[in-house]
């Protein structure tokens, strides 16, 4: 086959994989020489702490991408391909890799979030000036932008119609592998003053944390060990323990979806498979509506990118929050766990030693950040997008918004989580609780999930005084529900 390209450039940006990669594959099928790159944007890095997981997951990743490069062109025949690093503003490293390397063509996935479109926008702009051209293509979710809309051509905004529609689109088709490794041949030699070390955590300017104490093995190989472990053992049950922080029912995969190391079409194609017959069916269906929930929210994103920063719904953006002194004196029991609701604080302490918050803890602290608190639902959102490992845009802002009603397709405002009834029912024994708050270990399993209204011989026998072991409620919740229903009836009012 005759290329149209000699040489071309291959931007890895979250899509940390070699396998079944859209961008790469389009890149080796165009040129007859391909490399690969990554840039350390430091407009994202600069504002983050000195010690951030994700920035070290994304560095160890990188270490497993340049091995798998370095391996399909072995395979090929070709020694020294492999991945090129750099760090500083993308529109300057890509333009001047792109140059250096003679490169006609720039590949890369796409990204809808509105600050990586501007950045996008930015590259496309420099590398024109060279007279390079940028291509993109889909490869984050199964269905993006405009493929799945209403027969009267419009997105979609509730989620159940949108599943419907998903699904009876989905075929084969959309969920095959690009085969990469047949085309790999086409992977370059890299001249040798490109030919550098992949950066340590500390040549970025970063320390490290207690990623590798998690259970969050990195790169394409800890993706695959964690979805193997997922279908093999729990992927049948899912439906049925996905709710409850102390069972391990998850996948465990966010983080790996989040960064692309490993492809959301392998996790659909293995979810959808098995959602026709088998012992895993419902398990099966339920996961992969989870995952027909991530491209929902991505498409809400690119269709209503007004999103970022305002309510979906704009009579949600009239709601007073509280403010001042004793609303940030909240704001700050909730970030550091000490709300007196024991659910609540455990799953705090989970997002801030971890990084990681199991979903149904997710919508239980974001309902009571909002609902019982009274705080702007966008507060939360921010604490989110710092502390998650799997912090994705599209997905933190809908599950925010749903929260606080203020989305599509959300909760009725109405609907307030009761922190208490949601603690007895989703973690019944206390065990989610006492490995976070061993404080309150020997409290019996019915007084763990509300200690204030143990009595004091119960709260004597183990050794928990309130207010000095524990802190008393924050809020009243029958209280703040009342509070909560006033202040949310400016929906309903006209201008």
């Amino acid at each position: 086959m005759t290329k149209p390209l000699d040489r071309a450039l291959l931007w890895f940006r979250r899509d940390l994989r070699a396998d079944d990669h859209a961008a790469l594959y389009h890149a080796l099928r165009s040129a007859r020489q391909v490399w690969c790159a990554f840039v350390f944007d430091r407009d994202i890095l600069d504002p983050l702490p000195r010690q951030d997981r994700r920035v070290e997951f994304i560095r160890d990743s990188l270490v497993g991408l340049d091995a798998q490069l370095r391996a399909l062109g072995s395979s090929h025949g070709i020694e020294g391909s492999g991945l090129i690093v750099r760090q500083g503003h993308p529109a300057d490293e890509i333009a001047a890799l792109a140059d250096a390397l003679g490169a006609q063509a720039v590949y890369a996935n796409h990204d809808d979030d509105p600050a990586a479109l501007a950045r996008d926008a930015q590259v496309r702009g420099r590398l024109a000036d060279i007279g390079v051209a940028m291509h993109t293509a889909k490869d984050h979710v199964v269905f993006e932008r405009d493929e799945v809309l209403t027969q009267g051509g419009n997105p979609y905004s509730v989620f159940t119609p949108y599943k419907n529609a998903w699904l009876k689109k989905i075929d084969p088709f959309f969920l095959k592998a690009y085969p990469v490794a047949h085309h790999s041949g086409a992977l370059a030699t890299l001249p040798v003053p490109l030919r550098q070390p992949l950066p340590k955590l500390a040549d970025i300017g970063f320390q490290p944390t207690n990623l590798h104490g998690l259970k969050l093995p990195s790169g394409s190989a800890g993706g695959q060990e964690l979805l193997d472990d997922f279908l093999d053992e729990r992927i049948g049950r899912y439906h049925e323990t996905r709710d409850f922080p102390a069972i391990k029912g998850p996948s465990y995969l966010s983080t790996h979806l989040r960064f692309g190391t490993v492809s959301v079409r392998h996790l659909a194609r293995e979810a959808w498979q098995r959602t026709v017959a088998g012992p895993a069916t419902r398990g099966a269906q339920v996961w992969l509506s989870e995952l027909i929930w991530r491209d929902f929210y991505h498409q809400i994103l690119h269709h209503h990118p007004h999103v970022v920063g305002h309510a979906f719904k704009p009579e949600y953006d009239r709601i007073r929050w509280e403010h001042g002194k004793h609303a940030d004196e909240l704001f700050a029991a909730w970030c550091e766990g000490r709300t007196g609701y024991p659910l609540v604080d455990a799953a705090m302490l989970q997002i801030n030693r971890s990084g990681y918050m199991h979903n149904r803890l997710r919508m239980v602290v974001a309902s009571f950040l909002v609902k019982d608190l009274g705080l702007d639902w966008r507060r939360g959102e921010a604490y989110f997008a710092q502390h998650l490992n799997d912090f994705d845009l599209a997905a933190n802002n809908g599950g925010w918004q749903w929260a606080a009603s203020s989305g599509c397709d959300a909760q009725p405002y109405f609907r307030i989580f009761n922190p208490v009834s949601q603690s007895e029912k989703f973690d019944a024994s206390g065990k989610f609780i006492r490995r976070y708050l061993p404080q309150l270990a020997a409290l019996p399993d019915k007084l763990i999930h509300a200690p204030w209204l143990a009595r004091p011989i119960d709260l004597a026998a183990a050794k928990v005084e309130l207010g000095k072991d524990y802190p008393l409620p924050v809020v009243d919740h029958a209280a703040a529900r009342e509070r909560t229903l006033q202040r949310y009836a400016v929906v309903k009012s006209p201008r």
